[in-house]
Order: C-alpha cells, then sequence, then structure tokens
C-alpha cells in the first residue's frame, strides 16, 4: 500500500503517496489531474525494487496552491521537484512527467542533470523552443480560439469547470477528447448537454475520489500554469537548442490527439534532436492520451525496463 504525507520544499507544502524502497523515481503528474494518476504506477515500481514518489503538483489537489499567476512558472515547478528530491533524504533521482508533468521532467533533466540521472516523458514530446512567444504564434497564424488563449483570463475556465465538476472531470479527463478549438458560443467543454460515460478503465470510485478533490481545490491552480506559457518561453531563453544528454524514454498512446496532430508528429519523428540518449520510443496502439492510466500494464512494463537497464 502507498503512504501519502505532507512534506515541505521550496516554500510551499507538498501533498506526496509514496511506495516502495530503493533508487528514487518522481512521478509528476499533467492537467486536470493529481498524484492520483499514478496509482498503478507505484506499486509496480516499488515491487520492482523502486522508492516511487508521486506529489500533487503546485496548485493542485492538497499541495498549496499560491495566489499569484507569476508563481507557476517553469522555474517553480522544477524548483519544486529539485527541493522534494531533497526534502526525501536524495540527492539523485529518475524523473517521469505525464501531460503539462512531461515538460517538467524535462527541463528538470535540462536545468538540473546533476540531480536528475535519466527522464521519461508521456504523451507530450521534449521541448522545441521556438522562435517566439507560443501565444504571439497561434494569434500570428491567424488562430484566436485554441484552448491556452481561452485559459488566459483569470476566472473565466475557473467559473466554467467549477459549475459542474462532476461533468468537467467526465468531459475532459476520462477518456473523452474534447475539441482543442473553442467553438463560438461555447466554453471547453463544448456542449454541455452531451452526457459522457466513464470509460472502463475508470471506476466509479476513482472518478469520485478526483472530483472530490477538484470540488475541495477548485481549478485556478492549474489553470495557472497555463498562464504563464509564454513567460516560460521568455525564461529558457538561455537554454535554446539545449540537449538532454541522459537517458531518456517516450511513452505515449498512438491515437493521443498530442502526437497525431502535425506539431506532434513532427516531435515526435524528431525527438532524438533534443534526447541524443533516447533508450526508446514507444508508442501503444488503441491507446489514447491518460496512458499511464489506459493501459497501465504496458506503461509499467516499458518503465520498469528502462529503469532496470540503467543499472547495467
Amino acid at each position: 500500500m502507498s503512504a501519502s504525507r505532507m512534506v515541505t520544499a521550496n516554500g510551499i507544502d507538498l501533498f506526496v503517496s509514496e511506495q516502495g524502497c530503493g533508487p528514487l523515481v518522481l512521478l509528476c503528474h499533467g492537467w486536470p489531474e493529481l498524484s492520483y494518476s499514478w496509482r498503478h504506477q507505484l506499486p509496480a515500481l516499488a515491487s520492482a525494487g523502486y522508492r516511487a514518489v508521486a506529489p500533487d503538483m503546485r496548485g493542485f489537489g492538497r499541495t498549496t496552491a499560491p495566489e499569484s499567476i507569476d508563481r507557476y512558472s517553469i522555474f517553480d515547478l522544477v524548483g519544486d521537484m529539485v527541493a522534494l528530491v531533497a526534502a526525501l533524504g536524495e540527492s539523485k533521482a529518475v524523473i517521469v512527467g505525464h501531460d503539462w508533468g512531461a515538460p517538467v521532467a524535462w527541463h528538470a533533466a535540462m536545468f538540473r542533470p546533476d540531480i536528475f540521472t535519466a527522464v521519461g516523458g508521456l504523451s507530450v514530446p521534449p521541448p522545441w523552443r521556438g522562435r517566439e512567444r507560443p501565444l504571439d504564434t497561434l494569434t500570428k497564424s491567424g488562430i484566436t480560439n485554441f484552448y491556452w488563449q481561452y485559459f488566459q483570463p483569470p476566472g473565466v475556465a475557473e467559473a466554467e469547470f467549477e459549475r459542474d465538476i462532476d461533468y468537467t472531470m467526465r468531459a475532459t479527463s476520462f477518456g473523452v477528447n474534447s475539441s482543442l478549438q473553442i467553438k463560438d458560443g461555447f466554453g471547453f467543454l463544448g456542449d454541455t448537454t452531451v452526457q459522457h460515460e466513464l470509460p472502463p478503465w475508470i471506476s466509479k470510485q476513482d472518478h469520485t475520489h478526483v472530483v472530490e478533490s477538484f470540488r475541495l481545490s477548485g481549478f485556478r491552480g492549474g489553470l495557472n500554469w497555463y498562464r504563464n506559457i509564454d513567460r516560460n518561453w521568455e525564461l529558457t531563453a538561455p537554454w535554446q537548442g539545449a540537449k538532454i544528454y541522459q537517458p531518456s524514454i517516450f511513452i505515449a498512446g498512438a491515437n493521443d490527439s498530442v502526437v497525431t496532430g502535425i506539431i506532434g508528429r513532427n516531435r515526435v519523428a524528431e525527438m532524438d534532436r533534443v534526447l541524443p540518449n533516447l533508450k526508446r520510443k514507444l508508442l501503444i496502439e488503441g491507446a489514447g492520451h491518460w496512458i499511464q492510466q489506459e493501459r497501465p500494464e504496458e506503461v509499467n512494463a516499458a518503465l520498469i525496463s528502462f529503469l532496470d537497464d540503467l543499472k547495467n
């Protein structure tokens, strides 16, 4: 059984779930998720001889959610993971991230190779820092209704998502691919008269746990990650063209819209430009975005094989 507790790190309190003994593996969740998203990985990694630790990331769940938007930059998010390693009494870790947690993991490995000895990304390929701020790029391309843009004004998306959190979680997290373009007259969730059934890989108990967690925390903290997208581009200027030299692995669902779109598809195809020590690129057929929950056995096997190979 995994144990949970609060850990103070980087000036905030992080709620963490942990299981096992051995080399430390940090598991960083995405949006709109929780450490609970790794419930299938914690026992598997522990049984394989690793100390698996999954925090509620900054602004999520029971972890501190600072008020100021500028306290959710990539530096803050990576800083939390750096400080968490020390707070856990360790000096090294392998870091793995899914969705928004993947950029945290990739940047942690890029910024602090002395701490993060290997890295895994699920669903989101490693960073390519473009020529200009991402939101400016969208606007110049004539795109004005992308969900990143919709998330920018504080309070707008929060009001939509918090109106009916049970519906929100069904429509976003659990197997339903919401359009990433906001249609006129609708919000991110689209037509809310459309009902969404839970997919077979989510139990009612799992769903209730996540809904109750977001009912307590709200959505402001997680949305503030998106409100730093342009700021992150500015902050990472010193790492323009940087590579991640540690051993790495990438796992995604073959049907995930993040990797099937033209930008994602190209980044997946060319990720060895950023990851010269990429050990494996695994696209799981028939799977979507929520890969470690949809196909836990395959994800666990790939991660454990990757981790075991690091010992050799």
